[in-house]
């Protein structure tokens, strides 16, 4: 399984913005599909944020589209989530999650990373 890193959390005011990277181990960065994930408190389920293919087709999920980028650096094994616009509703711990060339398709990742908080206050 691929290990993955994630870094860049933190508490933010509402309107700003933060940069998630997701580091991975492993060889097979550039054939994997990668996807940031976050699961808010109260025991909400945890939800596909964004995804991106091995060839860099992206998509999201309606609530981050015109403010969320994901992108990729296969020269750096790692994956970013550009986020602005920050909403307090955004609150969550945010996973990197990595899987094979059709994850992106399946959302089927196989591999996650340990999560990092981001907080945004109103």
């Amino acid at each position: 399984q691929v290990q993955l890193v994630e870094s860049g959390g933190g508490l933010v005011q509402a309107g700003g913005s933060l940069r998630l990277s997701c580091a991975a181990s492993g060889s097979t960065f550039s054939t994997n599909s990668m996807g940031w994930y976050r699961q808010a408190p109260a025991g909400k389920q945890r939800e596909l944020v964004a995804a991106i293919s091995p060839g860099g087709a992206t998509k999201y999920a309606d609530s981050g589209k015109g403010r969320f980028t994901i992108s990729r650096d296969n020269a750096k094994n790692t994956v970013y989530l550009q986020m602005n616009s920050l909403k307090p509703e955004d609150t969550a711990v945010y996973y990197c999650s990595a899987g094979t060339s059709t994850a992106y398709f399946t959302l089927k990742f196989a591999s996650w990373g340990q999560g990092t908080q981001v907080t945004v206050s109103s």
